[in-house]
């Protein structure tokens, strides 16, 4: 067991909010096994899905930081404006180019079927869809990471 507290005695919050990304890819990789019934190693780094990993990792971040640093810390304020900026973004920003990546590759998809001998070079070409999050991935990310960061124990 002390083999498992010698990270976080290195540094607690960075720490901390490393398992909230790792647990959050993880139950991806496990949701999409469970729905799809296939493993998509993409699902292990990737971007985009349920829950949002950038969420569960700054909110795990946010609670370690209000944790070891205090509420009232500047540390602690820049982890809550970085926070909300990167879940804003994941919903925004992000969210809406996976929206026109796949109207995009729709168009696309439309116009090899007409001309694929003249653009063989468009032929395997495609834009990643999944890269934003809806408002509940976000919320469940977020749930994810406080929960880990009042879970993990303190140095």
């Amino acid at each position: 067991m002390r083999w498992l507290l010698m990270p976080l005695q290195w540094n607690f919050v960075l720490v901390t909010a490393l398992l909230g990304s790792i647990s959050a890819q993880l139950i991806k990789v496990i949701l999409n096994l469970i729905i799809i019934g296939r493993f998509i190693p993409e699902r292990v780094w990737g971007a985009g899905g349920m829950p949002s990993s950038h969420s569960a990792t700054v909110c795990a971040m946010l609670v370690a930081t209000g944790r070891y640093c205090g509420p009232d810390s500047s540390l602690f304020a820049v982890a809550v404006v970085v926070s909300i900026i990167v879940m804003y973004d994941a919903m925004g920003v992000r969210r809406e180019t996976g929206e026109q990546a796949k109207v995009l590759n729709q168009m696309l998809n439309e116009w090899m079927d007409e001309g694929a001998q003249n653009f063989p070079w468009l032929a395997d070409k495609r834009l990643k869809e999944m890269v934003g999050h809806t408002p509940i991935q976000v919320l469940a990310g977020a749930i994810l990471g406080v929960l880990i960061g009042f879970i993990v124990p303190m140095p």
